[in-house]
C-alpha cells in the first residue's frame, strides 16, 4: 500500500521539475493526481506520459480566479473531493539592484507567488475533505534575505505569512498546512538564477553555493518531492504551521 492511496491531489507548476517530480512520486503512493500548469504544450507531453487513469492535466494561469476555479471544479469532477493541495507554481526573479527593479517585472512575480498561492487556498479549501494538507512552495529566500532579488525574496516571506495564518484559520477542520522550503536545487530553474549570478559576482555561482552548503551539493527535484509527500501523507499528522527546509543545511 502507498502512503498517498485514495488520495485526490493538486498539484500546480505540475510542469516544471519540482511539480513533475512530485506528481511522479504521488502516484507512486497511490494518489490520483489533477496537473495544473500555464505552459499548456509542456504539461500535455508530460501528462501523456502518465497513467490516464490516474492523471489529468489543466492548464491555467494561477493569478486568475476563474481560471482558479475552474481546475478545481475540474479536479472534483473527475476524481473527487481533494485531501492535498500543493501550490507550487511561480515564476523566477531577476537579479538586479532594487533601484534598477522593473515595476511590471515586480508585479508579475509577487503575483504569480503571492496571488496564486492565495487564489489556490481560497478556492481550493472548500473542496478539501477534513483533514487533508496544503503545500506551498517557498524557498530558504522564504527565511532568509539575498541581494538583488527583491520581488522573489518579498514573494516567498509573504508565503510563509500565509502559511502560518491559514495554518490557525483551518486548525478546527483539521487540515494542516505548511510549507516546503527548497535550497539551490539542479534544475533549469537554478541554473538560469546562477547563470545570471555568476556574471554579477565573477565566478561560478553554482560552485559558490556547493562551497555554502554543508552537504556540498545542490539537491534534486525527487528529495524535494519526498519531503512534499511526506506533509500530504498521514505521517505529518501533527505538523502543521511549519516551514520544511530541503537546503542540505544551507540554513542551519
Amino acid at each position: 500500500m502507498g502512503e498517498l492511496d485514495g488520495k485526490v491531489c493538486v498539484v500546480t507548476g505540475a510542469a516544471g521539475s519540482i511539480g513533475l517530480a512530485t506528481v511522479k512520486a504521488m502516484l507512486r503512493q497511490g494518489a490520483s493526481v489533477m496537473m495544473v500548469d500555464f505552459n499548456a504544450a509542456r504539461l500535455k507531453v508530460v501528462a501523456g506520459e502518465l497513467d490516464p487513469a490516474r492523471v489529468d492535466h489543466v492548464v491555467a494561469d494561477v493569478t486568475d480566479a476563474a481560471q482558479t476555479r475552474n481546475y478545481f471544479s475540474r479536479t472534483v469532477e473527475r476524481f473527487g473531493p481533494i485531501d492535498v493541495l500543493f501550490s507550487n507554481a511561480g515564476l523566477d526573479g531577476k537579479l538586479m539592484p532594487i533601484t534598477e527593479y522593473p515595476e511590471d517585472l515586480f508585479d508579475r512575480i509577487i503575483a504569480s507567488h503571492v496571488r496564486g498561492g492565495f487564489l489556490a487556498c481560497k478556492y481550493g479549501l472548500p473542496h478539501m475533505k477534513d483533514g487533508g494538507s496544503i503545500i506551498i512552495t517557498s524557498s530558504i529566500v522564504g527565511v532568509r534575505g539575498v541581494p538583488a532579488n527583491c520581488s522573489y525574496v518579498m514573494s516567498k516571506h509573504a508565503l510563509t505569512g500565509l502559511m502560518r495564518g491559514l495554518a490557525r484559520e483551518v486548525a478546527p477542520r483539521r487540515i494542516r498546512v505548511n510549507t516546503v522550503n527548497p535550497g539551490p536545487i539542479d534544475n533549469e530553474f537554478m541554473r538560469t538564477a546562477e547563470a545570471h549570478m555568476s556574471k554579477l559576482i565573477g565566478r561560478d555561482a553554482g560552485e559558490l553555493f556547493d562551497e555554502q552548503i554543508p552537504m556540498h551539493r545542490h539537491g534534486n527535484p525527487e528529495e524535494v518531492a519526498e519531503a512534499v509527500c511526506f506533509l500530504a501523507s498521514d505521517r505529518s499528522s501533527y505538523t502543521s504551521g511549519s516551514a520544511l527546509m530541503v537546503d542540505g543545511g544551507y540554513c542551519a
